[in-house]
């Protein structure tokens, strides 16, 4: 070999080589975790304001949703649904008597609006259920809308859906036996 090439083939030559550890092969990857049964909100990671974006216009949306669900709820506990001619009858209820699974929620919200929650739930047990899940998600907006975070989805899977108008037909079901006539308004 003459110089030049002695000097540019020296580092690659086998004796020039440091010997290497062998790398021991990495740990299988953990299993991923089991998905949550029933996911009112999907979580994300938190996420940085968007820019220009002022607390007070984050805040709008759910500010003006809980407004609104609290006029409403205002309206229903000062007009008596329990007296007649305020509000509509129930079709379902006028043309064949049974009573479907929203029969008894505007007794339920008026009892709801008066802090009478064992009325409410002699109304409808279903809607007061509803009641306190929209009070989770309102409170977990806000809190989001507050921190910059990404609004809460209600992502249900489909099994889940079938499962809560399953629910709702069994209410309404048992809710027009003789057996369930404590769940009837």
């Amino acid at each position: 070999m003459s110089g030049d090439n002695q000097r540019v083939d020296a580092p690659h030559s086998p004796s020039a080589v440091p010997p290497v550890a062998p790398v021991p092969p990495e740990p299988a990857p953990a299993p991923a975790p089991a998905p949550v049964a029933v996911a009112v909100a999907v979580a994300a990671p938190a996420a940085a304001p968007v820019p220009g974006q002022s607390r007070l216009r984050r805040l709008a949306r759910p500010g003006l949703t809980l407004a609104a669900a609290g006029l409403a709820f205002a309206y229903v506990g000062t007009v008596d649904p329990n007296e007649p001619g305020h509000y509509p009858v129930c079709p379902l209820f006028r043309v064949t008597g049974i009573l479907c699974p929203g029969c008894g929620g505007l007794r339920s919200a008026h009892a709801f609006a008066h802090g009478d929650l064992t009325t409410a739930l002699g109304a409808n047990a279903l809607a007061v259920a509803g009641y306190f899940a929209f009070a989770g998600f309102m409170i977990l907006w806000l809190v989001r809308a507050y921190r910059g975070g990404p609004t809460p989805r209600f992502a249900l899977r489909r099994p889940y859906w079938w499962a809560l108008g399953t629910l709702a037909l069994v209410f309404a079901v048992v809710r027009n036996l003789p057996f369930g006539a404590a769940l009837a308004p």
